[in-house]
């Protein structure tokens, strides 16, 4: 199962960048095989300033036809590691050809765009930055595969 993370926005050269390269090595070596990934960023950017709306079309090119979507958002479900690793596997072992997590910009992601969404997803009740939130969804990831291949790295 192919997996894209469609964001508005460029993360530029820095420990941000670094790490999300990382974590996404990390998870396309462990993933393949268990027929996750490769996990490839898909970044767009609203030059004109249209707002949530632009974003949230800009957004929805960047998704793969018929791809499930999956929204970064603060009202989306808490998960534990452990769950969020069985949802991708039951994604895969359902046929899911793409996943496509979807993280919006400054503002969140459009309602209408929300609606449309498979599933949401939420890193708890803060509000993250959305840079910041690449690199958290890069690393759990690569932990779920981790714990998929009973891996040493989570550690209940």
């Amino acid at each position: 199962m192919r997996v894209q993370i469609c964001a508005v926005g460029r993360l530029r050269k820095g420990p941000e960048r670094d790490l999300y390269d990382d974590y996404l090595t990390r998870f396309d070596r462990s993933g393949r095989a268990l027929a996750l990934g490769p996990a490839q960023l898909i970044e767009v950017e609203d030059k004109k300033g249209g707002g949530m709306g632009a974003e949230a079309a800009l957004l929805e090119r960047a998704v793969p036809d018929g791809a499930l979507i999956c929204t970064m958002d603060e009202r989306g479900k808490v998960m534990t590691s452990p769950e969020f690793a069985r949802l991708l596997g039951t994604w895969r072992d359902q046929g899911r050809q793409d996943v496509a997590f979807v993280i919006g910009g400054a503002d969140g992601i459009d309602p209408a765009l929300r609606a449309k969404a498979d599933a949401s997803l939420s890193f708890g009740k803060m509000v993250w930055p959305h840079m910041l939130v690449r690199v958290m969804l890069a690393e759990q990831l690569y932990r779920a595969a981790s714990i998929l291949a009973g891996g040493p790295y989570h550690r209940a």
